[in-house]
């Protein structure tokens, strides 16, 4: 059979690694393909490769010019962001192309466009390395559990804010510190605000939903809230209850909604993803037959996300010449299927927290703090005091409630900010139990 050309847009950590990737292990990849698979055309605004690398390979300066080269039959797109890359992918969809892509932002903002193009014109665009790097998660999900009522997952799927809580657990630092050395090694960004702040997480969280749940891409709805308000002395505070702090990504089906979030959240430390530490992935999937399953592995790095892109390539190769209304569904459901169901405002969604209060030592205080609780239907679980600093009379207070829904928890902690004998800020994370 004719050999398979392959146009690569970007030669960065992910695209270098792709590249060498379809190289080294060419003979085992065209045994599985079915046929050889090249690359034979590629467009970088850099070229870090060695030169025997490329010796195959067309470089073109105008990647646009790349996506209608009449031989290249799948343009792999792993140059990141959303301008070029969807006019790049509609244009090579419109050509007829197949279209692999690891990008998560393209994939959350805009796959609902990408996915009907490429619907229209018969192709394939194959995602997996855009969640979780070299974990199949989306095969996981739209293949392997497609026999389930997905009733909820939960996943640590962005490395750089699991190193930094990780940090700040196992050797007691503090959050800025942790972020400054993620920079250094290179885990984190200059601008770490996609990290840190939950976004990344949230384009991937976005993904996942729709393929569990057989939703639209929604990302514009999930609920995002970042780990910089972390302490060490939450991190302790959370042991000392049995849990452990994770910058988790949840999402779970109910009889109003779907709940879509990224947030900080306490964990039971005896629960597998509690356990996932530095800069590792791990997603946990409940299936109404299957019961819990946990993915896990490398959640970014060059091979292991070109693994992911490569098993992508070899997909797709293995269906070029399959009934184009036959394949497996983009989002794991027909098209036609995909359901109306509303993403849950955040005040609509019902859960346990953690609360770390600062309140003056005196009588009353915390007396008028459990009356306000109470008032609002919130019951508290387990609660201590921390020993005041030397020399001040504020303490800690230290709560864990029972689930209740958002909405009461604001207007509850909205009262207890107004007391006179609280100070500063509130802090408040969430708890999941994960059963």
């Amino acid at each position: 059979m004719q050999p398979i050309h392959v146009g690569l847009l970007g030669l960065g950590t992910v695209g270098g690694g792709t590249l060498t990737v379809l190289q080294q292990n060419a003979a085992e990849i065209a045994r599985r393909a079915g046929r050889e698979i090249i690359v034979s055309h590629a467009s970088s605004r850099s070229l870090r490769m060695a030169p025997e690398a490329l010796n195959r390979v067309t470089i073109m300066d105008d990647p646009f010019q790349l996506v209608v080269q009449p031989e290249v039959d799948i343009v792999v797109e792993l140059i990141g962001g959303c301008t070029p890359a969807r006019e790049l992918v509609l244009q090579a969809i419109a050509q007829g192309k197949h279209v692999v892509t690891a990008n998560k932002a393209l994939i959350a903002l805009h796959g609902n466009e990408i996915f009907a193009a490429a619907q229209q014109h018969g192709v394939t665009v194959a995602f997996e390395a855009a969640v979780a790097g070299g974990i199949p998660i989306i095969k996981a999900v739209r293949e392997g559990l497609a026999a389930n009522h997905i009733e909820w997952m939960a996943g640590i799927i962005n490395g750089t804010g699991n190193f930094i809580l990780t940090e700040m657990r196992d050797k007691g630092r503090d959050f800025a510190e942790v972020l400054q050395e993620a920079q250094a090694l290179g885990y984190a960004e200059a601008d770490p605000t996609f990290d840190v702040e939950g976004v990344d997480a949230a384009h991937k969280l976005t993904i996942l939903a729709a393929l569990a749940f057989g939703i639209p891409l929604q990302f514009s709805a999930c609920y995002t809230e970042g780990i910089g308000q972390v302490q060490r002395q939450d991190v302790s505070n959370a042991a000392r209850l049995g849990y452990r702090i994770k910058q988790l990504a949840f999402t779970r089906k109910t009889p109003r909604g779907i709940e879509l979030r990224v947030h900080p959240t306490l964990i039971p430390e005896k629960c597998l993803l509690a356990n996932v530490d530095g800069v590792m992935n791990a997603v946990l999937a409940q299936g109404d037959m299957v019961g819990q399953t946990l993915h896990y592995g490398p959640g970014a790095g060059a091979l292991p996300t070109a693994s992911s892109v490569v098993a992508d390539i070899i997909e797709v190769a293995r269906t070029l010449t399959t009934d184009p209304h036959n394949r497996v569904p983009h989002l794991a459901f027909q098209p036609s299927e995909l359901a109306d169901i509303p993403v849950l405002p955040m005040a609509e969604v019902t859960t346990a927290y953690y609360l770390r209060l600062t309140a003056q030592n005196k009588p009353g205080v915390l007396a008028a703090v459990a009356d306000i609780l109470g008032e609002a239907g919130i019951s508290i679980k387990a609660m201590f005091q921390q020993e005041p600093e030397s020399g001040t009379c504020e303490v800690p207070l230290v709560m864990l409630t029972h689930p209740v829904q958002e909405r009461q928890m604001n207007a509850a902690l909205g009262r207890i900010s107004d007391l006179p004998d609280i100070a500063d800020d509130i802090v408040r994370l969430r708890v999941e139990s994960l059963r």
